[in-house]
């Protein structure tokens, strides 16, 4: 078995503690425990240099919000006020409101319709957002953002679901 950290970003939000069941369950794949926290690592890490690691969970907390995964959009809030995001924009987002930058708003967009509707990520919506001004490598950066969102917000969702049948089995 590899070692893992005694908590993560999925154990954080759900919540999990070592004294738990379905914890102790997750740890049962400690690989998929360290390659789910390592992929948030790299995906918010600073040396991704064509998305900014604001515009970065802006995305994010704009995924969550529009999946109802209420506690990861509140650790994303979080980072970004930790990261000293503009509180206006960051409201904005976690409202469902438009923002003035044409660039943010065109991810907002697309983000909604990878989850939302992923058959309307198609060409057009690319294209979209090489309008406003992302390269295609900040086109895929973003992209694979959006996938490892949504497997995070699942994987966060069926924990959840987990605990709370291990609590009402207890």
């Amino acid at each position: 078995m590899t070692s893992t950290p005694l908590s993560d970003v999925i154990d954080a939000v759900v919540p999990l503690a070592p004294d738990q069941p379905v914890w102790a369950l997750r740890r049962q794949r400690d690989k998929v425990v360290a390659a789910t926290q390592g992929s948030y690592d790299a995906m918010f890490s600073p040396a991704v240099e064509v998305l900014t690691v604001k515009e970065r969970l802006l995305v994010a907390l704009h995924a969550c919000r529009v999946s109802k995964a209420g506690s990861l959009a509140a650790h994303y809030r979080e980072r970004l006020m930790a990261e000293g995001a503009d509180e206006a924009v960051v409201a904005a987002v976690d409202a469902g409101h438009g923002v003035a930058d044409a660039r943010l708003q065109a991810m907002l967009a697309f983000t909604t319709k990878l989850i939302e509707r992923p058959i309307e990520g198609d060409r057009a919506a690319v294209q979209a957002l090489a309008a406003s001004g992302l390269s295609t490598p900040a086109i895929v950066a973003m992209s694979q953002l959006i996938a490892f969102l949504s497997y995070q917000v699942r994987v966060a969702a069926g924990l959840k679901a987990l605990a709370a049948a291990a609590e009402v089995q207890a």
